[in-house]
């Protein structure tokens, strides 16, 4: 199974916190995945202007090709502005329409304050669902007050991160089994 972290922004250092303990606890119990994280702080990504994605080069072309290949997808994104990112918004504009088309999306935000708290509704979902995801339910919502010199102070929030693993793999295995058995359908 493979599986990609997105930590969603070029600035900050939260949200990659969150995906590193994320990443963390998914390599500990899940050993035999294969699990990359893409730091877009660490890429230099072009904007997208309509190509495939597969006709990018360099940075864009190796994580667009990262994402399009994972099984499971889990996107760690700051608020900013009551909104994603455009650093994020740009990947979901490089790929396709069914980008995500049996892939498995989880999802982490981390935030000032508790008053963004539905922009994942609004916003990060709605995208996700027009893109094909299989969209994990719950979320994991961390506040700043969570973060005490870059480490997740907040063992609920822990907790939390490790359901969201649990969550994710299970809800890839399900569609695994449920392609399988449509596919036995067929006798060709």
């Amino acid at each position: 199974m493979k599986i990609v972290g997105i930590s969603g922004s070029n600035v900050g250092s939260k949200t990659r916190t969150a995906m590193n303990y994320t990443l963390s606890a998914t390599r500990k119990k899940y050993p035999d995945a294969e699990i990359t994280l893409l730091d877009l702080a660490e890429y230099n990504m072009v904007f997208s202007d309509g190509r495939n994605y597969s006709d990018y080069e360099g940075d864009t072309k190796f994580v667009t090709e990262t994402i399009m290949s994972a099984d499971a997808i889990i996107i760690g994104t700051p608020v900013f502005q009551a909104s994603i990112p455009a650093t994020l918004k740009n990947i979901f504009d490089l790929l396709p329409v069914n980008a995500f088309r049996d892939k498995v999306v989880s999802m982490l935000v981390t935030a000032g304050t508790a008053k963004h708290y539905l922009m994942v509704e609004q916003q990060l979902k709605p995208i996700l669902a027009y893109m094909k995801a299989h969209i994990v339910q719950t979320f994991v919502f961390i506040e700043e007050k969570d973060f005490l010199r870059k480490e997740i102070v907040n063992d609920d929030v822990l907790f939390r991160i490790e359901r969201l693993v649990e969550d994710t793999v299970m809800l890839v295995d399900a569609y695994v089994k449920i392609r399988e058995a449509k596919d036995a359908e067929y006798d060709f």
